[in-house]
Formats: structure tokens, C-alpha cells, sequence
């Protein structure tokens, strides 16, 4: 049988289960950013065409985002531990796969398949968190945790897939992620004990499931697309109306069906709601940084993969401390805004100064102050918001509630990567167009107009995390967790139950 708890009562091994779950969600948001490093070199023993190199990262997004949602719907419905075990599973075979793969096919399939799982892994994770651990300080700490490796697990993916490129292989990007699969499914099985009546077991919403997934797979493509083929080409704008449609269609089933995938109220709640908008438009910042850097600091500086992963290392601390010490010792104190909404303007500082790249930028007078203010901003805003995605929802929605933070990232991520590189690639030309008839030395004017491009598309991220400064401020209401609390679950009730905190939920 599987094993059970009483929801009315913290678990007692609650902090034993976070090690394995905080395992697996750094494996996740590692394989995001790891592979990046080791494209080059597995695109030419495979012999991947250029055309088709996009899709290593491609076909991971599309199926990730796209089942997202249905992921949280089944560890919901079938139950988040089993979820989850299953989901680590099937991710270390998908990932054995990539890393035995011997041509383009057997490579792109692994991807997807990862991504598949992926999209059952990550909810259930999140989701796991939310209904175990229920007093106001113990979560804090809790999604303190979850946020800096949600944060910071991106640029520790940078650092490994350099180191593992550099001095391995790169089949080894994936076969990492076997041992975390297994210590951390073998914990799970061992340790975790899903809280007693926390299930929902509707019937699934097929139509939902259909509408949703197609919807987020044409837009996660639109985006993806645009980025080497341009905004006005066809089949990206044919992407971006198919997927204007078939979200409007999932909308309206969902607030018809008896049971939706998505219920409504799950966005509707204006805190909820403010998190994933906010959240999404920061991962685009954050995103569009990580590119730009990698090229900056390998083409422009002339790192080597393991040193660009190491020069990510003050973003990286930044994160942590603010997540764990600057968040979790405040969350308790105020309320979620007030992290969030500085949080965010203290990243957008960091991003500032990165509008400043020169050629020779000093990487201790620029580089490094840039990312530490990032990442203290982002660690103090993302641990709040970890905890927020599940404000006021039922135990039985917490999967679903969950699986809308990844979605909102994953598109965040893929609008970021498209929309900040082609902002970037129109300034490069712009800038070499101008210069190249009195251009001495050729190359030297294409890495100036490289670096302008960069600096071009940072000033759009400063605009976009200020914004979602903005939200957080405006939408976030709910007041600070209250302390004599040690109850999950419940509805949302009435207007003044809503806006309780998110402990008494």
C-alpha cells in the first residue's frame, strides 16, 4: 500500500524527504542548462546538421512545457509520491538513452523523453513540498531551500557541463543524471509519506488535457522558431494564432467541464495569479542572462567551458544567501511582497550594471557585482513565490497548482531565449551595418557589435524584471504567515479567507 500520513500532523521524517526532493529537482533544473555546454561537442560526433541542432533543447521544451500541466493533473490523481518515483525513473532512462545515443534520432528521442518525465517529476516535487510541510517557519525554510535550487541550479548546470565536457565526455552531461535518479527514487520510496486524503481523484478531463498540451507545445514552438527564423516568418506566426486559439478553447472547457485539469480558481486567486505572471517575466530576464554570458565570456573573453561555469559561481552564492538567509529569516516577518517586489528591483540593479559590457569589462569590477546582486534579488524574490504558488488551494489541487509554476518558467524560458536573442541579433547587425565601411579590423568590429547587442537586450530585461516588480507589489496581497498555524489544506472560501496566509492554507 502506499505509504500514507495524517495530514493534520507534520511528518515526522518531513526533512529527510526534502534532501530526495530537493535531489531531484536540482537534477531537473541542472539537465536545463548542462546540455547547453556540451551541444557543440555532441552535435559533431553525432553529426547533427546546424538546421537541426536547435532541436537537443527543443524537443526537451516542447514536451516539458507542454505536459506540465497534465503532469500535475496525474500526481493529483494517482498520488504525488508515486508520481514522482515514477517520474525519476523514467527520467534516468531517458537520460541513459542520451548519453548511449549514436546518431540524431536515437538523440532527439532521449530529449523528448526526458522531457516527458520531466513534466511528472517537477509538479510532483513541488506539489510534495506543499503538502508536507505546513507550520509557517518550517516552510519557510523548506522553499527556502527549494527556491535556491530552483535559482541557482542553472548556472551549477553551467559549471558541471563545462567540467564534465572539458574533462570527460559529453555523453557523461547525462549519464549524471542517473546516480541523482536513483538516490533520489530509492529516498523517496523509502522516506516519503503523502498525506492521507490529499488526492484528487476526479475523473481526468480529457479535452483539457488535448487543449492544453497543443496549446502550450505551439507556443513554447512559436517562440522557439522566432528566434532563428523571425517573427514574421509563417509558420511562427501560424504557431502563435494556433496557439492563441487552442488556450482561449482550453479556457472556456475548463469552466465548463465537472472536473477540469486546470480549475480556474487555481488562477484566479489574485496571489497565485500575481506569482506565475511575475515569475514567468523574471525567468525571461534570467534566461536571456545565462545566454548571453556563456557567449560573452567563451567567444568574447575566450573562457574555456569549465571556467565560464566557475564565472557564474557569484550568481550561484547570491541565490543561496538570499534565498535561504534573506528570505527565509523574512518570510516569517513580512509579507510576501515585500521580498518579492525588492527582490526584483535589486535583480533589475545587476541587470543594469551588465548593460555596462565592454569588450574588456573587468570581470571583478563588473561581472561579478552584477551577478551577486542578481542572485540575491532573485533568491529573495523566488523563495516567496515557491511558497505562494500553492496559496489558498485545496491538498487535492496542489499538484496542478504546482505544475503552473513550472509551466509559467518553462514558457518564461523559451519566450527569453527567443525574444532577448533576436533583440540581441537585430542590434548586432544594426551596429556591424553602420561601422563596416570604415571598419579597420573586421573582427574586432564583429565581437564590438556582438557585445552591443548583449548590452541592447540586458536593458530589455531590466525593463521586464522591473515589471514584474510592479505585479508582485500590486497583486500579492496576502499578509505575513501566521505563526501559531500548523494546518494545510482547506478552500478558499470567503474573500477574507483568501486572504489569510498562505500557512493557514
Amino acid at each position: 500500500m502506499p505509504k500514507t500520513a495524517d495530514i493534520s500532523r507534520p511528518d515526522p521524517q518531513r526533512w529527510k524527504a526534502l534532501v530526495f526532493i530537493a535531489l531531484a529537482q536540482l537534477m531537473v533544473v541542472l539537465d536545463a542548462t548542462i546540455v547547453n555546454i556540451a551541444l557543440p561537442t555532441a552535435q559533431q560526433d553525432l553529426g547533427i546538421s546546424d538546421g537541426n541542432r536547435q532541436w537537443v533543447i527543443t524537443a526537451y521544451a516542447l514536451a516539458f512545457g507542454g505536459l506540465l500541466l497534465f503532469g500535475g493533473r496525474i500526481s493529483d490523481l494517482w498520488g504525488r509520491r508515486r508520481t514522482f518515483i515514477v517520474g525519476l525513473i523514467g527520467f534516468a532512462v531517458a537520460s541513459a538513452l542520451g548519453g548511449a545515443a549514436n546518431g540524431e534520432a536515437m538523440m532527439l528521442g532521449a530529449r523528448a523523453l526526458q522531457g516527458v518525465f520531466g513534466a511528472l517529476l517537477a509538479p510532483a516535487a513541488l506539489s510534495l513540498l506543499a503538502v508536507m510541510f505546513t507550520d509557517a517557519k518550517e516552510r519557510a525554510k523548506a522553499f527556502g531551500i527549494y527556491g535556491a535550487i530552483a535559482g541557482g541550479g542553472g548556472a551549477v548546470g553551467l559549471i558541471l557541463g563545462g567540467f564534465l565536457t572539458e574533462y570527460l565526455n559529453w555523453r557523461w552531461t547525462f549519464y549524471v543524471n542517473i546516480p541523482f535518479a536513483i538516490v533520489a527514487a530509492v529516498g523517496a520510496y523509502l522516506i516519503i509519506r503523502e498525506p492521507a486524503g490529499a488526492r484528487n481523484r476526479a475523473s481526468l478531463d480529457i479535452p483539457g488535457v488535448v487543449l492544453s498540451t497543443l496549446g502550450l507545445v505551439a507556443l513554447v514552438y512559436g517562440f522557439t522558431r522566432a528566434e532563428h527564423s523571425g517573427w514574421s516568418d509563417g509558420l511562427t506566426v501560424g504557431m502563435f494564432v494556433t496557439s492563441v486559439v487552442l488556450l482561449a478553447a482550453f479556457v472556456i472547457t475548463e469552466a465548463k467541464v465537472k472536473a477540469p485539469l486546470l480549475p480556474l480558481r487555481v488562477l484566479t486567486e489574485r496571489n497565485r495569479g500575481g506569482v506565475y505572471l511575475s515569475l514567468g517575466l523574471a525567468v525571461i530576464s534570467m534566461f536571456g542572462l545565462f545566454l548571453f554570458l556563456t557567449f560573452y565570456l567563451q567567444i568574447v573573453q575566450e573562457y574555456s567551458p569549465v571556467k565560464t561555469g566557475f564565472a557564474f559561481m557569484p550568481m550561484i552564492v547570491g541565490m543561496i544567501v538570499g534565498s535561504t538567509q534573506i528570505g527565509t529569516r523574512l518570510m516569517t516577518r513580512v509579507p510576501p511582497r515585500m521580498l518579492m517586489a525588492p527582490g526584483f528591483l535589486v535583480a533589475a540593479v545587476g541587470m543594469l550594471l551588465l548593460t555596462q559590457l565592454e569588450i574588456d569589462s573587468s570581470f571583478v569590477g563588473l561581472i561579478m557585482p552584477a551577478q551577486l546582486l542578481l542572485g540575491l534579488g532573485m533568491g529573495t524574490a523566488f523563495m516567496p513565490a515557491m511558497s505562494l504558488a500553492t496559496h489558498g488551494v485545496d491538498p487535492q489541487d496542489a499538484g496542478v497548482a504546482s505544475a503552473m509554476v513550472n509551466t509559467s518558467q518553462q514558457v518564461g524560458g523559451a519566450i527569453g531565449t527567443a525574444l532577448l536573442n533576436t533583440i540581441a541579433a537585430s542590434a548586432t547587425t544594426s551596429y556591424i551595418s553602420a561601422r563596416a565601411a570604415g571598419a579597420a579590423d573586421p573582427q574586432l568590429l564583429q565581437l564590438q557589435g556582438m557585445v552591443h547587442g548583449f548590452s541592447s537586450a540586458i536593458w530589455w530585461a531590466v525593463g521586464i524584471l522591473v515589471v514584474s516588480a510592479v505585479i508582485s507589489f500590486t497583486l500579492i496581497n496576502t499578509g505575513r504567515p501566521d505563526m501559531g498555524s500548523a494546518s494545510s489544506g482547506g478552500g478558499e472560501g470567503s474573500d477574507d479567507e483568501v486572504r489569510m496566509p498562505v500557512a493557514l492554507h
